[in-house]
């Protein structure tokens, strides 16, 4: 299932979109559970129960799409350099703070976090800050993590993964770079587009799916998530180490090589730019950068 939120008549919506993506038919909720976007439905059939009853379906035309999860329940949990041919383009940018001397692949995973607040939706926009011009873009493939645990083991994980979705990772790259950590470049108002929807694991299979970014229609990006480093089975064994997992937890696997910074020189968003992720089995996001 394709589960989207959505703004209709000034509104909240979440529904379930159609196979033929030509319509959204909205789940029968109260105005606080719409708010929360997908977050609500994922908790209920974690719970076990049923999804809530369905109202008549509105033309995917006329809605306003928004972050599935526009309101996530706690920061969005990434990994760095999770592709071999990117981990060897960032730890040769001069950018990458977090590299030992001749270390260009990493031996565990490395996590970092963007706030909630980042979190924006379809077509809104990539807000350029005015305190740095080294913007990029980071195409990821995203888990929802639908049943929660702690000390889940790789053999396991994918039975606590609910689905995926598109996030773009957008990065301060001198913010990343002069701070010696990843948070503060990483979680800039609107530097975390999330979307169009969320996909269920049985309509998409993230261990082998195809992950592409366009800027102004120019490929930058295109890799399969069957070249990840670090499996999503190993990813969520390694966070549910320490750290309970829970429903609607969101867990964005790494982009590939062909990041603005890996370019010579680098190809920094400007205002005007227009990034388009497209993930196969999942659909495309795109905002334009303001």
């Amino acid at each position: 299932m394709k589960i989207a939120a959505f703004h209709y008549q000034a509104q909240a919506g979440v529904g379930l979109v159609s196979a033929d993506l030509q319509s959204v038919q909205p789940f029968d909720m109260s105005p606080a559970e719409r708010e929360l976007g997908a977050q609500t439905i994922i908790e209920r059939l974690a719970r076990g129960e049923a999804l809530p009853p369905l109202l008549p379906a509105l033309a995917l035309a006329d809605v306003k799409l928004t972050a599935p999860l526009p309101k996530p329940r706690r920061n969005i949990f990434c990994v760095g350099k999770n592709y071999f041919a990117h981990a060897r383009e960032f730890s040769g940018s001069g950018f990458d703070s977090s590299a030992q001397a001749g270390e260009d692949i990493p031996a565990d995973p490395i996590f970092f976090t963007k706030v909630p607040e980042s979190v924006v939706g379809p077509g809104a926009a990539i807000e350029m800050p005015a305190v740095s011009s080294a913007i990029d873009y980071e195409a990821e493939l995203t888990v929802i993590i639908g049943r929660g645990g702690k000390g889940i083991t790789a053999k396991d994980a994918m039975a606590h993964v609910w689905g995926y979705t598109i996030i773009n990772d957008v990065t301060a790259r001198d913010w990343q770079s002069r701070h010696k950590q990843w948070h503060l470049g990483k979680s800039f108002d609107t530097f975390c587009p999330m979307g169009p929807w969320l996909v269920s694991a049985d309509e998409c299979d993230g261990t082998k799916t195809a992950v592409r970014c366009y800027v102004n229609g120019e490929l930058r990006q295109n890799a399969s998530t069957a070249d990840l480093i670090f499996d999503i089975p190993k990813l969520i064994e390694t966070l549910s180490a320490g750290i309970t997992l829970y429903p609607g937890d969101v867990i964005a696997t790494g982009t590939p090589v062909g990041v603005g910074i890996g370019f010579k020189p680098p190809k920094y968003l400007k205002a005007g730019d227009v990034v388009r992720v497209e993930i196969d089995g999942i659909g495309s996001l795109e905002n334009p950068v303001h």
